[in-house]
């Protein structure tokens, strides 16, 4: 990303607004510098899914890795077609085959932050297949990849306000995503 791409990124994914800052001296008038919070719909196969408060960027990806980290899609060959409003925050998604008639009525109540709704079960867990990897990071590798986390994460620095994920291998950050939610910037990376 670029100096220049980094800064509409950050406009976009911010507001200033006037806040009363409270410290051991007192209290004060400023105006800070917030994440924005944005509600987006998903469709999926002409059925309203969930509506998510997210960041209001990178809509596309969250709508995919929400369907994806749900066991909604198993992979990216079912996706028919993707039609984002951002205007709307409405995502559309079209796959092949049709859900499962009983899917929607699937939903666990979860106390994750704003993921109120769960569409698997802990059976579905036993049927996922178990991660197999030789990769090896060496201590430096590690502090490296933290050290470029670290200056990726501008909206953190910021606001405050928000998390980041990331996908890396063993020498740089692959993908990159913040939001104001942990789990939404983890389906932004999927």
């Amino acid at each position: 990303m670029t100096a220049q791409e980094g800064l509409a990124q950050m406009e976009s994914e911010t507001e200033r607004l006037p806040v009363l800052r409270l410290t051991e001296k007192g209290r004060s008038s400023i105006e800070d510098v917030v994440a924005r919070e944005f509600p987006l719909t998903i469709i999926l196969n002409n059925e309203e899914l969930v509506t998510l408060l997210c960041s209001p960027t990178n809509l596309k990806h969250l709508a995919i890795g929400f369907l994806f980290s749900e066991g909604l899609l198993k992979s990216k060959e079912e996706i028919k077609k993707i039609i984002v409003d951002d205007r709307s925050g409405v995502v559309r998604v079209e796959t092949e085959g049709e859900l499962a008639p009983n899917v929607l009525f699937k939903r666990f109540i979860t106390s994750g932050c704003g993921r109120g709704a769960s569409f698997y079960s802990a059976a579905d867990a036993q049927s996922q297949a178990k991660v197999e990897s030789k990769i090896e990071l060496s201590i430096h590798e590690v502090f490296d990849l933290v050290a470029e986390f670290q200056q990726r994460s501008q909206i953190y620095r910021a606001t405050g306000g928000v998390h980041s994920a990331a996908l890396c291998d063993t020498k740089s950050i692959l993908v990159f995503s913040e939001d104001i939610g942990r789990h939404n910037a983890i389906d932004k990376i999927l």
